[in-house]
């Protein structure tokens, strides 16, 4: 069944939901994702946001989002300008990507600490998107509802001492996945929540053994 939102599509910044409010909200989901304000970003484009990016606007609405604005924000229109005047480097190339949603992006960014994130995501339709691995890792996030992420060591019981902080702080898990690269070595861990965990529960997983990052991602 679909409503309202399926039907009409999100507030924004126009031509296309998928190709703009989806594009935003993927760079807003990589900004999240780094934890930080990026100071570089190198963008790959595959498909149909290959061919149609400057057209579309795509690119000004990766970088919106990158920047942090929300994809009914009037300055998207001019958002390469307000990145250069920013300091933020940025780049786009077009990349064809095996059995992959037309409208995909991978996301490199560098934070203003060094720190580094790869976010690969689709925009699939209505301003919705999917975001399908983060560094290496295969996810399935779709930024509808915070999140709890950890990195830790692929062993027994992290998930058990997780689980518990957030049953112990009344926190409840819509869906779970769990990824690793290879066994017994580590994994990471996303949790979308029905709420915004605190940073007292942030701080408690971040303290759990054999984890070595934990944080969270608010709702866009």
């Amino acid at each position: 069944m679909h409503g309202v939102f399926d039907i009409v599509g999100p507030v924004m910044i126009g031509p296309s939901s998928s190709h703009t409010a989806g594009a935003v909200r993927l760079g807003l989901m990589a900004r999240k994702i780094l934890g930080e304000e990026a100071v570089r970003a190198e963008i790959n484009l595959h498909g149909s946001f290959a061919r149609t990016y400057r057209g579309h606007g795509t690119d000004k609405a990766l970088i919106a989002g990158i920047l942090g604005f929300a994809p009914e924000d009037e300055r998207i229109r001019d958002a390469l300008n307000i990145a250069a005047g920013t300091g933020l480097e940025f780049s786009f190339q077009t990349v064809n990507l095996e059995e992959a949603h037309p409208n995909t992006a991978v996301i490199y960014l560098v934070g203003k600490s060094g720190r580094m994130a790869r976010v690969r995501g689709a925009s699939v339709g209505g301003g919705n998107i999917m975001i399908s691995n983060i560094d290496g890792y295969n996810v399935e996030l779709t930024g509808q509802y915070p999140a709890l992420i950890t990195i830790h060591h692929d062993c027994p019981g992290v998930i058990t001492k997780v689980t518990q902080i957030l049953a112990h702080a009344a926190v409840n898990i819509a869906f779970m996945r769990v990824s690793r690269q290879n066994r017994g070595e580590t994994a990471m861990m996303i949790m979308e929540l029905d709420e915004e965990p605190t940073p007292e529960v942030i701080n408690e997983c971040q303290q759990a053994a054999n984890v070595q990052y934990a944080f969270a991602i608010p709702a866009i």
